[in-house]
């Protein structure tokens, strides 16, 4: 059974693998799992990571990225998403959820749940997409204040904190360089660099940040999408692509629903769907079948 129900790697096992793969030399990928049985194909496929995407996660419930998500809300998904990979897996805390203790208690929080690690946002409070522009972000004294409640809050050294600064499409490049130096000073463990537009940019930032640096490399945004291979070139040490297996799904299922809509059937569709055999394969449909036989088909001794 082991490995069935549950990943058997433990959370302190998985953080570490995360903290070792930040400074490994080889850029760490984690694609965005919107839900439990996509983080399972991400681990299957072979990436070092698995992302949770506020955004994402808003998007589910049908709403719009701007705050209203809950702790509670976002603690649990991860949780469901933590549970079944034996993979690190890296969350969106938005902005702490509040003020700098609600951060702390984010942390703890997530730590209970066996995520790896973390990222806050120095947007102000309700947030907005990264990649929209109208954000606001709060004086670097008070996201500083944020970031050090959130570390001292940390049990786990190997908790990944990370700090995002969505500086650079308000103040520019060098004054979100500036806060970013001011984060890792105040104890965070990996930059978050929201919105830059060039391989320029990227290499600018890694030239002047000494700490590991993230990528978000998300569709329709800002950055110019580059590949792994460049950007660990450049020097990055993460990847998310936060929205994409979302995006996929939705474009997949709008254009199968339509076609329903229209012919009044799905035949046409088989050929674009994940079939009945593979589904059983990634959720090991055989090793439950297995357990059950083992549990139940056993026989009493006479002394019994």
């Amino acid at each position: 059974m082991t490995g069935l129900l549950a990943a058997t790697t433990s959370a302190g096992d998985k953080r570490a693998a995360f903290k070792a793969g930040l400074t490994s030399g080889t850029i760490q990928r984690f694609p965005g799992a919107f839900n439990p049985l996509v983080a399972k194909l991400i681990q299957e496929i072979g990436f070092e990571g698995v992302y949770v995407s506020g955004a994402v996660l808003s998007a589910d419930l049908g709403l719009p990225d701007i705050g209203l998500t809950t702790l509670t809300e976002v603690t649990g998904r991860g949780q469901q998403i933590a549970r079944v990979t034996d993979l690190p897996v890296l969350i969106d805390a938005d902005t702490g959820f509040g003020e700098p203790m609600s951060a702390a208690r984010t942390v703890t929080l997530m730590e209970d749940a066996g995520i790896a690690g973390l990222h806050l946002e120095d947007q102000v409070n309700p947030k907005r997409c990264g990649h929209l522009d109208g954000k606001a972000v709060v004086p670097t004294a008070d996201m500083v204040r944020r970031l050090r409640a959130a570390v001292s809050a940390r049990r786990d050294p190997n908790f990944v904190i990370c700090a995002r600064t969505d500086a650079a499409g308000i103040e520019g490049i060098d004054a979100a360089i500036e806060r970013a130096k001011a984060y890792a000073d105040a104890g965070a463990d990996l930059i978050f660099t929201e919105a830059l537009h060039t391989p320029a940019d990227f290499e600018k930032f890694r030239a002047a940040v000494s700490i590991p640096l993230l990528a978000n490399m998300t569709e329709f945004g800002k950055s110019e999408l580059l590949s792994a291979k460049v950007l660990e070139s450049i020097g990055f040490n993460a990847v998310i692509y936060p929205v994409t297996t979302l995006r996929l799904a939705m474009y997949a299922a709008e254009t199968g629903l339509r076609e329903i809509a229209e012919t009044g059937t799905q035949s046409g569709l088989l050929d674009r769907m994940q079939h009945r055999s593979r589904l059983y394969e990634l959720l090991q449909y055989e090793r439950y079948n297995e357990f059950d036989s083992d549990i139940f088909n056993f026989t009493l001794g006479r002394n019994q």
